[in-house]
């Protein structure tokens, strides 16, 4: 191949075009450096160099923007267009290589080196002809708009650089093959790439023609539906129901947007489907719609950000609640452990306590310490299922059960939930409600709760559920289990006076709309009220009593006219409260013979409960009053009998239950009252009157009692010595193996109580008898001591 080289030749770059040498090219002339470089050709040889720019985009490409191999072309014909464009058609000459390119004015004149081809011999030029009529012969198959008569006319020609120049030109291919081919300089490489390149078309045309009958296939049911759906709408636009339409898609982005899991948003949009075909009017379109609003209202996946500072929880807690420290411990537990893994499952705790303790208000400051939302559910009362799980969406006025309908009042997955009065909880006809509760409280099943309504699993394993109650033998034993007991107990006098000081008087004071400076109310008057004007566990009567006084002082104000301030002491507190309620802190004033002080367990807290027994001449028949349950009259039966088997130990008629009757009674009779503590209650009364020995008016006590007069240990402890500490007793009685219970008492209370852990009923006898048979008192001189005041540190005796 020789080649040589042409100086000064005038170079126009052109867009999305492969100009080949032997082929003619028409093109239009626009650009101002363009129409430059062809009025200098058209002013010499009428030569141009046309080469291909690499980006189309560029209005004015620089050097390097083009490629370097192009077409030297002479032109043929040119024509001024009225837009100031010139036509131009040019001749393909040679193939060129730019060595150099000078900027002259606005174009741009370059030195081209040219390529001379060589010949090919006849004998391989004919086997490229045959090859390439077979290829296009079966291309123009399946490429029926190829004109392969004009193929065949060039395949006759006898230089093959040109037959492959022309070829090349009319292949339907991209700027960058047509590149390659006009930078491939021999004829024959030239030619078997256009082979190469007619192949892999027949190919193509090949792989569309398979896939041509499947898109048709669609293509057609597409059309046939868009054609259905669009009768459709012009039908509903007739009957003025195209806003539905609108509405249904808006429906459809909202499902996808919600964040439902895939069976939820399965059911969702065959819902939105249903509802398309349903008329407007239509009952089951108010069904439908009512669901559909349900399921993109609950919060998939919306969650409160939630606070794991454990202080600020702390700080929180603090300032909402003085006390509670055992709660307070739990929930900063909690916390901690959501700092080191956010994988836990919801808690699920249960508060049980008396009423007024704060069961249900430091559930609120719990949602406040941990960032949540805080929801709060009634269980008292509640005796249908559906009121939990919800009802069959096959029924008129169908609702989600109280759990969705409050998580989606909450607005996030992981609330605060409180069940209020757990056991307050009943069953009739219509089911267990307790029982539907049974997977909402499991841990491990209620990522999958299904409501009867929703009929779709919701995560509710997120939430944080607490349940409150009065009682835990009321609660049934699987729903007890799937809870984490935390027992609230009654407040001391301390505790009581701290909460009134710190809670209830500002709260009261602002409900009634006093400034601090008209009102104060001292610690001695606060006592007072405790003292005298309630008996409780909690302080909901004295926030009654605090709110009481309050109005008081500000009827006062009003009355008189006189913004004073109005102080509140011992002495004149009956002005504001009337008569003292409770009287004294000592029933009796002496000791007394067959009056025991005996201590009960109630709802509400502990409570102070005497025991009086009295005989007569009889039978030997015991009589049980003050409405006592079955096991309080067996243990009154077998406190009896371990009398009657001590008797000539206690210096008593062996005849005794053959001579006289014993009436054993507890006062308030319109209560009723049961269990085995008050075993040793009613056997010290007997002794007592069997005796004629008086029992100490200032000893509380209780315990369980068998036939051979063991003490055993029986439940409710804290509350039994609160109320003892409460009424002003100073000895209290317990089973020696309650011992482990000391830890839940307050310092305060043990610190003024003289607390004695006995195994026998001797030994509460030797500690609640005013003076002791003779056979006893060998026994009672180990506790003699206690008894005339000499207490051993902590005030406690075993």
């Amino acid at each position: 191949m020789s080649k040589r080289t042409l100086t000064g030749i005038p170079l126009i770059p052109i867009r999305d075009v492969v100009v080949f040498p032997q082929t003619m090219f028409p093109f239009i002339v626009g650009r101002p450096s363009s129409i430059e470089a062809l009025n200098e050709a058209l002013k010499g040889d009428r030569q141009l160099f046309l080469a291909t720019q690499k980006d189309p985009t560029l209005d004015d490409p620089e050097p390097d923007q083009i490629y370097e191999h192009g077409t030297l072309t002479m032109v043929i014909q040119n024509l001024q267009l009225p837009e100031g464009n010139i036509k131009v058609l040019v001749e393909g000459l040679r193939r060129g290589k730019i060595q150099r390119v000078d900027k002259v004015g606005e174009h741009y004149l370059v030195d081209v080196e040219v390529y001379e081809e060589d010949s090919i011999a006849e004998e391989e030029a004919e086997k490229l002809r045959d090859g390439l009529m077979k290829i296009f012969e079966e291309y123009v198959k399946y490429n029926p708009g190829f004109n392969l008569e004009a193929a065949l006319r060039t395949l006759k020609h006898s230089e093959m650089g040109k037959i492959a120049d022309n070829i090349g030109h009319n292949l339907p291919v991209g700027i960058q093959e047509k590149q390659e081919l006009l930078e491939t300089l021999d004829p024959v490489e030239r030619l078997n790439k256009i082979t190469q390149i007619v192949r892999f078309e027949i190919e193509k045309v090949k792989i569309d023609r398979s896939l041509q009958g499947q898109v048709r296939e669609q293509m057609e049911k597409a059309q046939r539906d868009y054609y259905l759906h669009e009768k459709i709408k012009a039908i509903k636009k007739e009957l003025g129901e195209d806003q539905t339409a609108s509405e249904l898609e808006e429906l459809r982005q909202k499902v996808e947007d919600s964040g439902m899991p895939p069976d939820a948003k399965e059911k969702a949009l065959k819902e939105v489907q249903r509802l398309e075909l349903m008329p407007a009017m239509s009952a089951e379109t108010t069904v439908s719609r009512n669901y559909l609003d349900w399921l993109l209202s609950l919060p998939w996946k919306k969650k409160s950000r939630e606070n794991r500072n454990l202080r600020r929880a702390e700080r929180i807690l603090e300032e909402d609640h003085y006390g509670l420290e055992k709660i307070k411990d739990r929930i900063l537990e909690f916390l901690a452990v959501r700092q080191f893994s956010r994988k836990t499952h919801g808690t699920i705790l249960c508060f049980v306590g008396p009423p007024g303790v704060g069961k249900t208000s430091i559930g609120r400051s719990i949602a406040r310490a941990t960032g949540r939302q805080f929801i709060r559910m009634s269980l008292g009362g509640v005796r249908d299922e559906a009121e939990i799980r919800g009802h069959r969406r096959t029924y008129i006025g169908a609702f989600p059960g109280q759990i969705i309908q409050l998580v989606k009042k909450a607005g996030t997955r992981n609330p605060v939930f409180m069940l209020d009065e757990v056991d307050k909880m009943s069953v009739d006809f219509r089911g267990d409600p307790s029982a539907a509760l049974l997977e909402v409280l499991d841990p491990e099943q209620n990522s999958h709760y299904v409501d009867h309504f929703i009929d779709t699993e919701f995560d509710l394993s997120q939430v944080m559920f607490i349940g409150t109650a009065n009682t835990l033998h009321a609660i049934p034993r699987p729903l007890m289990d799937r809870m984490e007991v935390l027992e609230f107990t009654g407040y001391t006098e301390r505790e009581k006076l701290e909460i009134a000081k710190r809670y209830l008087l500002p709260k009261q004071r602002e409900n009634a709309g006093l400034k601090e400076k008209l009102i104060r109310l001292t610690d001695e008057s606060v006592i007072s009220i405790i003292r005298y004007y309630t008996r409780e566990s909690g302080v909901r009567n004295l926030e009654r009593e605090i709110g009481k006084v309050c109005r008081k002082v500000v009827r006062k104000v009003l009355v008189s006219g006189k913004r004073s301030k109005h102080t509140i002491t011992p002495e004149n507190i009956a002005e504001y409260l009337g008569p003292i309620k409770f009287h004294g802190q000592q029933t009796e004033e002496k000791n007394e013979i067959g009056m025991a002080t005996g201590m009960a367990w109630t709802e509400v807290g502990g409570e102070v409960l005497f025991t009086e027994a009295t005989k007569m001449p009889g039978s030997g028949k015991l009589t049980l009053t003050g409405k006592l349950g079955d096991i309080m009259k067996e243990s009154a039966h077998a406190a009896l009998s371990y009398v009657r088997s001590r008797a000539e130990f206690f210096n008593i008629d062996p005849d005794f239950s053959q001579k006289m009757d014993i009436h054993v009674h507890v006062p308030e009779g319109a209560i009723p009252k049961d269990g085995p503590s008050a075993g040793i209650t009613i056997a010290t009364s007997i002794v007592s009157v069997t005796t004629g020995i008086p029992v100490r008016r200032d000893v509380a006590m209780t315990g369980e009692i068998t036939l051979r007069g063991k003490v055993l240990p029986i439940g409710g402890v804290k509350e039994k010595v609160l109320a003892a500490h409460r009424v002003g007793l100073q000895h209290v009685i317990l089973p020696f193996e309650n011992k482990k219970d000391l830890e839940d008492i307050p310092v305060e209370v043990r610190e003024s109580l003289a607390l004695h852990f006995v195994k026998t009923m001797d030994e509460v006898l030797a500690i609640a008898l005013e003076s002791l048979p003779a056979a006893m008192k060998s026994l009672a001189q180990n506790i003699s001591a206690t008894l005339e005041g000499k207490v051993d540190e902590g005030r406690v005796t075993y």
